[in-house]
């Protein structure tokens, strides 16, 4: 199936920040992992998707109130039940990366128990091989 990406944005509001006066770090994730479930949901059906590991995300400079954000989300890596989704934030100040991670989402059946999507991505670009085989080392790491 061929890799699409996903456009997400984000309005920073005063609700959404940290004492610091930035954007608290659990609305980043909690919207993180709404930008890759879009994503997810693209190849599975929503009814049938679950979250399963956020894989580690580093946050690079503080974003303001009043800046847009920007997800960019993309399948990076399919198992026989899941899909790992490579998801960017990018801050509408500087277009850099803010953060940016992978998530693993799993495709259950009504009973929450995983099933088989049959899902095989078609990874063309160096970029896709690249987000391929950093996904790939986190489900190797996952198995140790």
């Amino acid at each position: 199936m061929k890799i699409q990406e996903f456009i997400t944005f984000r309005l920073v509001k005063s609700e959404d920040l940290n004492h610091h006066g930035t954007l608290f770090a659990g609305r980043s994730a909690e919207w993180f992992v709404e930008a890759g479930f879009i994503a997810a949901a693209h190849y599975l059906k929503p009814e049938n998707i679950v979250c399963v590991k956020i894989h580690g995300l580093l946050f690079t400079q503080p974003v303001k109130r009043g800046e847009i954000v920007k997800f960019i989300s993309q399948p990076a890596y399919t198992g026989k039940t899941s899909i790992i989704v490579y998801i960017k934030m990018l801050s509408s100040e500087n277009n850099d990366i803010v953060v940016d991670g992978f998530i693993t989402f799993v495709n259950v059946n009504s009973f929450g128990k995983p099933e088989a999507h049959n899902i095989i991505l078609d990874i063309q670009t160096d970029y896709e091989k690249q987000l391929y085989e950093l996904a790939k080392n986190l489900v190797k790491q996952k198995s140790k």
